[in-house]
């Protein structure tokens, strides 16, 4: 058999992971909620929810995972009721452990000094009797690597948070955690990368809140 006669290498089935943030409740953007529990979706949040399963129309969905926390439950609801899937909740894909700042309102945190390490040097902080943004980003990576090792070739849907979703995007991205804050994660976005076996990872899109995503494909 001569060189032009051989078979071409097989390539690996590209997954595709979508990273959606929970929609708005009733303290985004003022307080810091973390994990304690009882934070619903707002009216709004609702409606993105309900945005994000009209977006998925079209695309195969082969699992859908959430934070265990009810805002992204809620969240991750309307689309595991398009697609017909459950909602496999995953401590993996939780909110940073905020610790101390657990329900602290946002404005009264930019006024400590440690506010801007948090801002500017986030891999060296760990908030106080909480997770350190290192390991966050440890944990939701290798989460996301272990879905994508799971349903390898297929579409995986995760309900997040913030943090955790920049965090793995930056990642993605091969760029340092220190970085992760320039990274911008709206309730109800929808950010997706493609996970090919012995390659990098590639980010398709980041932050989107508009477009269909039938069209995506795994790169």
């Amino acid at each position: 058999m001569t060189d032009a006669t051989l078979p071409a290498p097989s390539t690996p089935p590209g997954t595709l992971l979508l990273l959606v943030r929970h929609g708005e409740t009733p303290t985004t953007g003022t307080v810091l909620p973390g994990r304690a529990p009882g934070l619903h979706l707002s009216d709004r949040g609702r409606a993105q929810a309900e945005r994000v399963a009209e977006r998925l129309a079209g695309l195969r969905v082969d699992g859908i995972y959430s934070s265990p926390l009810e805002r992204t439950c809620e969240t991750a609801q309307p689309a595991a009721a398009g697609t017909g899937l459950e909602v496999n909740k995953n401590a993996g894909l939780i909110e940073c452990d905020f610790g101390d700042w657990t329900g602290a309102a946002l404005a009264e945190l930019a006024g400590l000094p440690q506010w801007q390490t948090v801002q500017h040097t986030p891999s060296a902080f760990r908030f106080p009797n909480g997770e350190s943004f290192a390991q966050m980003q440890a944990r939701m990576v290798g989460t996301l690597e272990a879905l994508c090792t799971a349903h390898a070739g297929g579409v995986v849907v995760c309900f997040s948070h913030a943090d955790p979703i920049k965090a793995a995007v930056a990642h993605a991205l091969g760029i340092h955690l220190d970085l992760f804050q320039r990274i911008a994660i709206s309730p109800g976005s929808v950010s997706a990368i493609s996970y090919v076996e012995g390659q990098a990872p590639a980010v398709l899109m980041v932050n989107s809140s508009l477009e269909p995503l039938s069209g995506l494909r795994a790169s």
